[in-house]
């Protein structure tokens, strides 16, 4: 697998092929293939990046200039869609279909920015409505937090990098990235973009290198008012630990449930399943890995949704056929393959796939799988999806909130009745009716509660965490 883009960290306006320690090979997860070799940067890399974020953040850039830069890079992505989408599908072994679809959501993530900056702005407060307010104007101005550390996942190396630079482009606050380090190149592709479209130097610093060093510099900083963290729930409440002066918004884990009632379209349900299980080999906060189908209707929905996966190809990302590939890296694969077999000890019947090769893990079925048995009460993060059976629909409810973590719960059902119960019950940050939870829409209020984090993402609601409220009061 070749790489053609940049591979070289970005600080002030200026590449740096090598950081603070060197650099290190960077290697494709679907075939061990050298790609790049990519700067391995440290603490110093970070020093330097924030102190050109703080420079930045004093400058002259203004509302209309920033916008203008968010419309040149929307088009300039749009114009090198094919490299990106190359970039996402080596470095992640995300199929090259999928790694362009994340390409045109992260396209519209910048527009759903510009738009929503445009109506972030001034807001009246009637102080006039009582005594001691008469004689007075006042309104309430956004200001920026400051200069933004933002820490990414591999899952989605170029859209949820956007999710945090967009945003806080948008609102004034400088950037100091940290992509995660299986890939990096997408973030590298991105500054080339911003780079070449003329964001003033120290707007965007991409720093890479290790969590345990670069991410945790980042987090320590005392000149970073604003840390967006998206990954592992050990990894960010740790991260919120660190850092308690700070504003530290998470968005992590998951196991999100799907139940399908006996009143409901289950076969449209299982075909939907199987996109929501098995899309980039399940390695997505939302991915479908708890299924609760009602009794009545479990067999055929099993029969239904298995067949359906037996058709999915799985292989080399690059090729256009392709369904599902590699996970991130091998030892991951060992790990989710040692969940299986953990069930499977405990009674559980694999009823598709179970198998690996390297880091492909076939997509797997399992039912019959207990309550706390890994793979159905911690998050999986790989291409296997359990099913259960439940008689009463509300202990599917139960069921499903039967976890520490909430964020995205699905409920196939046309009573009315379930569907209301569904949405007053599930304790998630969001829930889908008659939709599988492995569901985003890039402008919605995205996040989590329980172990799942802190924060609602999307552009509008980021930009109103990354700035503070100024009262003005004017005799």
């Amino acid at each position: 697998m070749t790489y053609n883009g940049p591979a070289a960290m970005y600080i002030d306006g200026t590449w740096h092929p090598s950081g603070q320690h060197g650099t290190t090979p960077l290697t494709a997860p679907f075939d061990g293939s050298a790609i790049a070799e990519v700067p391995a940067g440290g603490r110093d890399d970070v020093e330097r990046a924030v102190a050109a974020a703080g420079r930045a953040r004093v400058t002259d850039f203004p509302l209309h200039q920033r916008l203008a830069v968010l419309e040149e890079m929307a088009a300039a992505i749009t114009a090198r869609s094919e490299d990106f989408a190359r970039a996402i599908a080596i470095e992640s072994a995300k199929p090259i279909r999928t790694a362009r679809g994340e390409v045109a959501r992260a396209v519209d993530t910048i527009k759903f920015s510009i738009a929503a900056a445009r109506t972030v702005g001034v807001e009246s407060v009637p102080l006039a409505a009582t005594a001691s307010g008469a004689g007075k104007t006042t309104f309430s101005l956004r200001v920026p937090v400051g200069v933004v550390g933002a820490i990414a996942p591999f899952n989605f190396p170029l859209n949820l990098v956007v999710h945090k630079v967009a945003p806080a482009l948008a609102v004034g606050c400088p950037v100091v990235l940290k992509p995660a380090t299986q890939t990096p190149l997408s973030s590298m592709l991105l500054a080339e973009v911003l780079h070449k479209v003329g964001l003033p130097a120290g707007w965007l610093n991409v720093v890479t290198g290790s969590g345990a060093e670069v991410g945790e510099a980042i987090a320590r900083h005392e000149d970073i008012a604003y840390i967006t963290f998206t990954g592992s729930p050990q990894v960010g409440w740790g991260i919120a630990a660190a850092a308690p002066k700070k504003k530290v918004r998470l968005e992590l884990g998951s196991n999100a449930p799907l139940i399908v009632d006996r009143d409901s379209d289950w076969s449209a349900a299982a075909n939907q399943a199987v996109f929501g299980a098995f899309v980039q080999a399940g390695q997505s906060c939302v991915s479908t890995q708890r299924i609760f189908v009602h009794e009545d209707v479990v067999d055929a929905f099993t029969e239904r949704m298995a067949a359906a996966t037996r058709e999915l190809v799985v292989g080399d990302p690059l090729d256009e056929r392709v369904d599902v590939s590699a996970v991130i890296s091998e030892p991951e694969a060992k790990r989710v393959e040692s969940w299986i077999e953990e069930a499977e000890s405990r009674g559980a019947k694999v009823v598709v796939g179970g198998d690996r090769q390297g880091a492909v893990v076939s997509p797997t079925i399992i039912r019959g799988v207990d309550a706390d048995a890994r793979v159905q009460c911690q998050e999986v993060f790989g291409p296997v999806v359990t099913i259960n059976s439940f008689a009463d629909f509300a202990d599917a409810l139960a069921s499903a909130n039967d976890s520490v973590f909430g964020l995205n719960a699905g409920v196939f059902t046309n009573d009315l009745q379930h569907a209301l119960r569904a949405v007053e019950e599930l304790e998630f940050g969001s829930v889908y009716i008659n939709d599988v939870p492995t569901v985003r829409a890039d402008q919605q209020p995205y996040g989590g509660v329980k172990e799942s984090g802190n924060t609602r993402e999307g552009p509008r609601y980021a930009m109103e965490e990354m700035t503070e409220l100024k009262f003005v009061t004017m005799r």
